[in-house]
């Protein structure tokens, strides 16, 4: 999964590539630039600074020459090929001073000393030379270093170019790699999110919505820190690191090598802490998710918690979550504290102790062939080793956090969606057909050889009690799910071997509780398709009624809607549902109760414009009301997902069965006969519910 995660991630980035390369373009010849700065360091001290004791030959040029007693004296390396040397001198210190030296020293190595105008070098506590020699004052010292300085003024200025060709890169690096950073989060989300829109109804059935959200919100922000922290924190580290190892090697090969144990303890620590981190952090993720469903399942019944006084229980269920999510927060905290900077101090001690130690038993044993410059700039360097390896260290929390979060968020893209089919078909007629249709949600089948029809312009009404399967044999003509067997056809063609978004393009659903989005009334009518224009808009509007009933509003038809509408009544609510499903024209138009939550006033002034929607489509209505549907070409009574009465009102109840049964008991009728009062009451309590309830 951790692997499958990352060459995901990978894939993503490469969709940025051309500004991730840029960003590493730069960063490398950051670090090169900013690595310079030791070599130029070594370059001084070692051919500039200390060299004042490498041999001096008198010369006639007084050109970048010394000028000591009246004589010229020039240093080995700024010779000429073809120029002639004089009497060779050395310029030797020992202790804080530095001496004259009128002839050739061929044992300048060990420990010097000055006495009465001898200058004595001992090693390992034996005499190697002895040289007459003359103390050099402050003038006539900095003679020697003059012709030094304008390479050391040279050096200078290289050292300030390089510092700014850092500056810049590191600038445009950061730059670069957060703005690769953002088009990748900004494409992973987009993905999602189109992901989320094709999942089936189903998936949403069995996951709460806050935890669909904590994917699409949290988990998500988690990765953006992966590429814009993380990632960056790891290019800049694994490229520093590769160049400072490239720069300790040209230094000095043998330190060099010692210095190498850094690697495999660092990536060894890396996935001793990966293994608990990721444990935590799966915890971590999952009680975040779990934390925003309870508050967004709160925040949707709040008035349903404060009627039956469910507070305490709320509160306890959330402090529960709540506690256990700190806890594994907590251990997190100490597994940082633990490998963050302890670690970064462990290594950077132990490589400066390993080094100190090399260089000064070679120094006592007399093979040192490292000069000062060198041991400068390897310190130098090998320093620097430790600030990437901190900045890596310091983010190995937030890259373990997002791959988890990641793993969840590739985890609901995986999960199998309809397929998104471009185009439209021609408007259909509306003509429907169950055949011998069964169907289950899991193992128990809900619906069994369901057959009707369902002709253009005719209305179907679906009476049964609660569970029966009414709103079942709509999830099916949505497509929100299939049947395992038998077929549905629109005409004639089987909704199998059509794309579903061809099929509800020319559907429509008034629901009991109709749903509105944030925004305007006129929004929610056209829901934004711009092939609804605003005259259309107006007149579905004006054809339901709404224009009466929405007069008193500041904005008219632009009066801005929250989310659901809530400032709105059940009432205005159900009105702008209907011109919705007007304004799209639909052939086929579901109404699940849709006047069940309206006043009577305002059921009397929709009824006709129920008539004009109707019109010229195949209508399903899911009644609960009887009275409502008895003028319907066809009533299905479902009983337990089955089919046990199907005719017109009149006919059904010349019948007297179930559907009679029903319709007395919700006009209030008291018996048609005694005796059959004690032969149906059994049925009748059976149903009672039937009155209040939802398929």
């Amino acid at each position: 999964m951790k692997s499958n995660t990352g060459k995901r991630l990978l894939q993503y980035a490469l969709k940025a590539k051309g500004t991730f390369i840029a960003a590493l373009i730069m960063l490398t010849i950051g670090v090169a630039a900013e690595l310079a700065g030791p070599f130029i360091a070594k370059n001084m001290i070692d051919n500039h600074l200390l060299a004042i004791e490498q041999p001096f030959y008198e010369t006639s040029a007084s050109e970048d020459a010394a000028v000591y007693q009246g004589k010229n004296y020039k240093r080995e390396g700024l010779f000429e090929p073809a120029e002639s040397k004089g009497a060779e001198v050395r310029i030797l210190q020992a202790g804080r001073s530095f001496y004259f030296v009128n002839e050739p020293v061929s044992t300048p190595d060990g420990d010097r000393s000055y006495a009465d105008g001898t200058l004595t070098v001992t090693r390992a506590g034996e005499v190697t030379g002895q040289y007459a020699a003359v103390p050099l004052s402050a003038g006539e010292l900095f003679a020697f270093y003059k012709p030094e300085m304008p390479s050391i003024y040279q050096l200078i200025v290289y050292y300030m170019i390089f510092l700014v060709i850092s500056v810049i890169m590191e600038f445009g690096k950061t730059y670069w790699l957060q703005s690769s950073a953002n088009k990748v989060i900004q494409r992973l989300r987009n993905d999602v999110y189109a992901h989320i829109q094709r999942l089936p109804v189903n998936f949403f059935d069995n996951l709460p919505a806050g935890k669909v959200v904590s994917r699409v919100t949290n988990d998500t922000e988690a990765v953006k820190d992966l590429f814009v922290a993380v990632l960056s924190n790891f290019f800049s580290g694994i490229i520093t690191i590769a160049g400072v190892y490239v720069a300790l090697f040209l230094l000095d090969v043998r330190l060099g090598l010692i210095s190498l144990f850094v690697v495999p303890m660092l990536i060894a620590w890396i996935v001793l802490y990966r293994k608990f981190a990721t444990r935590y952090n799966t915890i971590i993720r999952s009680r975040l998710s779990e934390i925003n469903a309870i508050i967004n399942e709160s925040i949707q019944g709040m008035s349903i918690i404060r009627v039956f006084r469910y507070q305490k229980q709320t509160k306890q269920e959330f402090e529960d979550l709540n506690d256990d999510y700190m806890k594994h927060q907590n251990k997190m905290l100490n597994l940082n504290a633990f490998t963050s900077h302890n670690l970064v101090n462990v290594l950077r001690n132990i490589a400066f102790a390993v080094v100190l130690w090399y260089f000064g038993s070679s120094v006592l044993d007399g093979t040192s062939i490292i000069s000062l410059g060198v041991l400068y700039a390897f310190v130098d360097v090998l320093g620097r080793l430790f600030q990437p390896i901190t900045g890596m260290v310091n983010q190995l929390a937030n890259l373990d956090s997002s791959l988890v979060s990641a793993g969840r968020v590739f985890e609901l893209m995986d999960e199998k969606g309809e397929a998104v089919t471009d185009g439209s078909m021609p408007r259909y007629k509306g003509n429907v057909v169950f055949d011998d249709v069964s169907f289950a949600y899991n193992k128990d089948f809900v619906l069994n050889n369901i057959s009707f029809q369902a002709s253009q312009g005719q209305t179907v009404a679906l009476v049964g009690h609660t569970g029966s399967g009414k709103s079942s044999i709509i999830n099916l003509l949505f497509r929100f799910y299939d049947p395992q067997k038998g077929k549905i056809t629109i005409d004639g063609q089987n909704v199998k071997e059509l794309p579903k978004q061809w099929i509800r393009e020319h559907m429509g659903i008034v629901l009991q509780d109709p749903y509105l989005f944030t925004g305007t009334i006129a929004s929610n009518v056209s829901l934004g398709d711009q092939k609804i224009t605003r005259q259309q808009i107006e007149k579905a509007l004006r054809d339901v009624g709404a224009e009466r009933i929405l007069a008193h509003l500041p904005q008219g038809f632009d009066e801005p809607v929250i989310e659901k509408g809530s400032t709105l009544s059940a009432g205005q609510r159900q009105l702008i549902s209907f011109a919705r499903a007007l304004a799209f024209d639909p052939a086929i138009l579901i109404l699940d109760e849709a006047t069940a939550n309206i006043d009577t006033e305002t059921e009397a002034l929709i009824q006709n414009a129920l008539e004009v929607l109707k019109k010229g489509r195949t209508t399903f209505i899911i009644a609960h009301r009887l009275s409502t549907i008895r003028s319907a070409d066809q009533i299905l009574v479902l009983h337990r997902g089955r089919i046990v009465e199907q005719g017109a009102h009149d006919e059904l109840m010349a019948l007297q069965g179930r559907y009679y049964q029903m319709y007395q008991l919700q006009q209030g009728a008291q018996s048609v006969h005694t005796d059959q009062a004690h032969s149906t009451a059994p049925e009748a309590i059976r149903t009672s519910s039937f009155a209040g309830g939802n398929a």
